[in-house]
């Protein structure tokens, strides 16, 4: 296994917006209700002075991006700022729509978490011509002018991962890689690292490849039918701790045993089973801070200052009996 390390994420030249698709709860799918706290909602508003920040968040279904909705609100109301949450329930027509119902209520900055990299550009480039700077959070777009992004270094997150199996597994074995959304940023980059590292493995084959968009009943059900196509897996790498958690369930199902699991994210069930021995390992990532930076590059912005065009947010591998306790 190589040396683990921190890095910072490649900068994506800018970007179209992202949408989401999914399954949280939504009171509604264009964004008009407001003042209310429930992550299963459509729009958060905080009541603190001064201008306001608008947060387009690709699901609240996922206690990764809830964590990173805490985040932001937390470190809004420290500066004074307000903050118009919009839940995209993992759909993208919503998420166009509420970025656009942002762009009308004229916010000063709107950050922004898609699922997909490619399909909204033309929100993006909307947000540019009313001036309103966009930051990306965890997961970039392809088209348009995005400010900063915000996240970890996923290619990174994905070679650790792939290490990790390697380890796992002595270097010999067929695993089996869940996907996320096809699309994603995230899932493009953890994907590409890897495939990458894990082609080193000789030994290893990666014998299915599917899907699950990130989400962990999907997990289960395709883990399910993996494991009746490829009844001798060893290993398994998913693109998220929710995907892994499901995994994990439709393997434990099937009452099978020694199957390596390795996940990305840093969600507090998947290290207690990292802890427990269930899974193998988890690569951690920190969407609470992330959520912060977003904020504080957002009144950077709002004061005429200057910020980087990408800012990375650190990783960890979390190995059984880690201190680490997740989020």
């Amino acid at each position: 296994m190589k040396n683990w390390k921190i890095a910072a994420l490649s900068a994506l030249a800018a970007g179209v917006l992202a949408t989401g698709c999914g399954t949280a709860n939504s009171a509604s799918t264009n964004g008009s209700s407001s003042n209310t706290s429930s992550a299963g909602n459509a729009t958060t508003t905080s009541t603190a002075s001064g201008k306001t920040v608008g947060f387009a968040v690709s699901t609240l279904n996922n206690p990764f991006f809830v964590a990173m909705q805490n985040g932001v609100q937390s470190e809004a109301q420290k500066d004074g700022l307000k903050v118009t949450v919009e839940n995209g329930n993992n759909d993208a027509a919503t998420q166009l729509n509420q970025v656009q119902d942002l762009i009308q209520q004229h916010v000063s900055v709107i950050l922004l978490n898609p699922v997909d990299s490619n399909s909204l550009s033309s929100a993006v480039k909307l947000a540019n011509q009313a001036n309103i700077p966009v930051i990306t959070l965890d997961r970039s777009v392809n088209e348009g002018k995005v400010a900063t992004f915000i996240a970890s270094d996923s290619v990174e997150a994905g070679k650790e991962a792939a290490d990790q199996l390697i380890k796992a597994l002595g270097g010999k074995g067929q695993v089996v890689e869940l996907q996320g959304t096809i699309g994603a940023s995230s899932e493009i980059d953890r994907e590409k690292g890897f495939d990458q590292e894990i082609a080193t493995a000789s030994g290893i084959k990666v014998v299915a490849k599917q899907t699950a968009n990130f989400d962990r009943n999907t997990a289960m059900n395709v883990m399910q039918n993996i494991l009746q196509a490829h009844p001798n897996i060893n290993g398994v790498f998913a693109q998220n701790d929710e995907m892994a958690l499901g995994a994990l369930k439709a393997i434990q199902q099937s009452g099978k045993k020694g199957i390596a699991i390795v996940g990305i994210d840093g969600e507090q069930e998947a290290i207690a089973d990292v802890n427990n021995g269930s899974m193998y390992a988890d690569i951690a990532q920190q969407p609470t801070q992330e959520g912060m930076l977003g904020i504080d590059n957002a009144l950077k912005l709002i004061n005429g200052q200057t910020v980087p065009s990408t800012v990375s947010s650190p990783l960890q591998l979390v190995n059984k009996g880690s201190s680490f306790k997740g989020f």
